[in-house]
């Protein structure tokens, strides 16, 4: 099955990259704000059911692909 996370920095964390990113939209005249960078990671995992996909997604997470102090991660099952 295929899984995609999507990584992002907890609210509360600084993003200098999305602020760069807000100032560079804003000078070239578009009214973005609040500008998060984030990471998407795509693999896929064997497994009999979503559930079971799911959960071996989320125990990817917490050993290697997301640092739970500052980051929070969405685990998608995709079709």
């Amino acid at each position: 099955m295929k899984i995609k996370v999507t990584v992002q920095l907890k609210p509360a964390i600084l993003d200098p990259q999305g602020k760069a990113v807000e100032q560079g939209l804003q000078s070239l005249g578009f009214k973005a704000h609040h500008v998060r960078i984030g990471r998407a990671i795509e693999f896929e995992v064997e497994a009999s059911t979503t559930e079971q996909a799911r959960d071996e997604a989320q125990k990817m997470c917490e050993a290697l692909l997301v640092n739970p102090i500052m980051e929070k991660a969405v685990i998608e099952v995709l079709p």
